[in-house]
């Protein structure tokens, strides 16, 4: 597999981290060196992460991962997002501010699995094509890294900008990524099926 191709892979991964670092960017205030560090930091790892996971399962677990991954990504969006609506529009959101912190903690690890669950099939597809996968993991977490601290900047500032109203579209984001995920997965199996039944007839 050339490099482009890796590339083009590596920036379709990084999607759903660029934008749930928006929504993330958009919580944070101030924006610290730190807070932007955690962040970058967890999403590539956990990018990079989950090919090679992927990978070395091979095909021994491909039909439970397929099976169960869209479920986990969509369960901890919908949890986290729900969470920032609630804190957002609650009367007591300065008092939770520090439970909300994206950056920390249980709240930091969902999200980087959450954002990283597609990249287990990927790994998953290339240890079928016999592909190497230690130059992909790499590229693909570098990418994810570099989308989630521009996400997280351009969060920044709409959310200095808007505030409140930014805070409640993240949390609607996160939830509509979560959706998406689990439409998508949905959809392809119902494909598969019919295509199988097709076949069959």
């Amino acid at each position: 597999m050339d490099i482009l191709s890796i590339f083009g892979i590596a920036v379709a991964l990084a999607m759903d981290a660029f934008a749930v670092a928006l929504a993330a960017g958009a919580t944070l205030r101030p924006l610290t060196f730190r807070r932007c560090f955690r962040l970058v930091f967890h999403f590539g790892l956990f990018q990079a992460m989950m090919p090679v996971i992927g990978w070395l399962a091979g095909l021994t677990v491909q039909s439970f991962v397929a099976a169960w991954s869209h479920w986990l990504a969509f369960l901890l969006l919908t949890i986290i997002g729900g969470r920032m609506i609630f804190l957002a529009v609650s009367a007591e959101q300065e008092h939770n501010k520090n439970t909300a912190d994206p950056s920390k903690g249980l709240t930091l690890v969902a999200l980087s699995i959450a954002t990283s669950i597609d990249a287990l099939a990927v790994g998953l597809t290339l240890a079928m094509l016999e592909v190497e996968i230690w130059l992909p993991a790499l590229i693909i977490g570098l990418v994810a890294g570099g989308f989630t601290l521009t996400g997280l900047f351009l969060g920044s500032r709409a959310g200095t900008l808007w505030g409140k109203q930014i805070e409640v579209a993240g949390g609607v984001l996160l939830i509509l990524i979560g959706c998406k995920i689990l439409l998508t997965a949905l959809w392809n199996d119902g494909t598969t099926v019919v295509s199988l039944l097709t076949g069959l007839s």
